[in-house]
């Protein structure tokens, strides 16, 4: 079977699905990985005039391929202006324009709160993360936050080996008593379901299964009790040109990266 005609693998359908909850003229301030691929594929599929800002300074970035990191300079070439990384906190973020936050996270709790600091103790990590980068500020400060991240029980825990980004603490009013502004994360995609928070508790509640996926999957790759809504959908397939358009963007992404790096035996 050709790789235009196989079926969506679960990790095309859970960046598909993000894509889609981008509005078309929506500003949004783009993480690295996932994030990214999510957002550029919104961008050449239903939302053309989508706005893409990275943290190193690029504004209305139009990548041909996905970026290895911030410093990507295909970021900036296609940029519609560049500018410093202060100007991008201090003006756009803090400034209140930005519309969507796109993260990812390597653990994230049933509050939505994120880790990208240290897996296990602070001082003695089994595993040292990238670190906060821009992602607490951005989920403290843009309108929405929107996050993409693969789901098992190592990466939604019960607790966090180290809480580097707010979602909403320990639930309910915490974030507002905290005077952050915006509505935090509204939307947790998966490889499995999409997620958003009670209205009340703010506790993550599965409104959406990806086809194919039960919740008795879903409740195994979760590291709590996870709670299911009244009324749970299940998302519309990916469709034919979704998926051509993402496996292409791949597959430059792919053959850019593998001709920098010299290709492998």
């Amino acid at each position: 079977m050709s790789s235009n005609t196989a079926p969506p693998t679960s990790a095309e359908t859970m960046t598909i699905a993000s894509a889609r909850l981008l509005d078309k003229n929506a500003v949004c301030f783009v993480g690295i990985g996932l994030p990214s691929a999510a957002a550029n594929l919104a961008r050449l599929t239903h939302a053309p005039d989508v706005v893409l800002i990275y943290e190193s300074g690029p504004i209305g970035a139009k990548p041909h391929v996905l970026p290895l990191s911030i410093g990507d300079g295909d970021l900036a070439e296609t940029a519609d202006t560049v500018v410093s990384t202060p100007e991008i906190f201090r003006y756009w973020l803090q400034g209140g324009r930005i519309d969507v936050g796109f993260l990812g996270a390597a653990q994230i709790d049933r509050f939505a709160n994120l880790n990208t600091t240290v897996i296990g103790d602070y001082n003695k990590p089994k595993i040292r993360l990238p670190g906060a980068g821009g992602a607490s500020e951005i989920a403290s400060g843009a309108h929405e936050v929107f996050l993409i991240l693969k789901q098992s029980k190592r990466t939604f825990v019960d607790k966090l080996d180290f809480r580097t980004s707010m979602g909403f603490g320990d639930g309910g009013d915490h974030r507002e008593r905290l005077g952050l502004r915006g509505k935090g994360p509204t939307k947790v995609v998966t490889d499995l379901c999409v997620m958003e928070p009670d209205a009340k508790t703010r506790e993550l509640t599965v409104t959406c299964l990806h086809p194919g996926v039960t919740r008795a999957q879903v409740t195994e790759a979760t590291g709590w009790p996870v709670r299911f809504a009244e009324k749970v959908t299940v998302l519309e397939p990916p469709t034919s040109e979704e998926l051509a358009i993402l496996r292409d963007l791949q597959a430059r992404t792919d053959a850019a990266h593998d001709a920098i790096s010299g290709g492998t035996e």
